[in-house]
């Protein structure tokens, strides 16, 4: 319920304030502000005509806590690691970037938490003004600190192959291509080892001195025709 009160006396924890129930209720340092407050005296001070909600009330020890935190506002104590939120990046920096998830203080991307693979540069994944999904995974509610995930909640980057020009087919290009061609034929040493090993791989036998003279005669007259029909291609 929204009341109007008035600041009796401050303390280094909270205020003390007269809503007219006979009972000053408290209001804590902590319920103050959505962010941190160093100094009670920072927010409100003695003779202050503040308006505050009921955020607690004991019947029993008749005591009543007060926040001045609008209802439905969402505060980090609202938060547990592992809740999944979204927000708008705000800026980048060499780390990472600062997101506004809704509070009044920004959540930390870490460049190491944008994917599970190596991210080098934050806006390699993320720019200013996108909106992301993120899993909170830390929170320094002294601090005021949260800290944010990307890895698990979409693809990895895949890296981007580079474009080949096509160009037509020139004349230079199919000389070159006949010219490699021409480097794969077999030179005549080639052609004559490969013969000579043909030859004494096939027999299976051991030949005289007459048989292998002849099987030489005819291997240089192979190889010597052989050699005329390349040159006459």
């Amino acid at each position: 319920m929204e009341v109007t009160g008035k600041v009796k006396r401050t303390s280094e924890f909270g205020a003390f304030v007269d809503i007219g129930v006979g009972r000053d209720g408290l209001l804590h340092i902590s319920e103050m502000d959505t962010k941190r407050v160093a100094k009670v005296t920072d927010k409100v001070k003695e003779g202050d005509v503040i308006t505050v909600w009921i955020k607690q009330l004991d019947r029993e020890k008749n005591r009543i806590s007060l926040t001045m935190i609008p209802p439905g506002t969402k505060t980090i104590r609202d938060l547990n690691e592992g809740d999944l939120v979204t927000g708008v990046v705000q800026r980048l920096t060499n780390y990472g970037a600062f997101v506004d998830i809704g509070l009044e203080r920004e959540a930390m991307l870490h460049v190491k938490e944008m994917a599970d693979t190596y991210v080098a540069k934050p806006e390699d994944v993320v720019k200013v003004g996108d909106q992301i999904e993120a899993r909170v995974i830390g929170i320094d509610r002294r601090r005021g600190r949260i800290d944010l995930s990307l890895k698990g909640l979409r693809p990895a980057p895949q890296p981007q192959e580079p474009e080949v020009e096509l160009r037509p087919l020139t004349v230079a290009d199919a000389v070159e291509a006949a010219d490699d061609e021409e480097d794969d034929l077999p030179t005549l040493m080639e052609l004559a080892f490969r013969q000579a090993f043909e030859s004494n791989s096939s027999s299976g036998r051991r030949r005289s001195k007459k048989e292998n003279r002849r099987q030489r005669y005819r291997d240089q007259e192979d190889i010597l025709e052989r050699t005329l029909r390349y040159h006459g291609r």
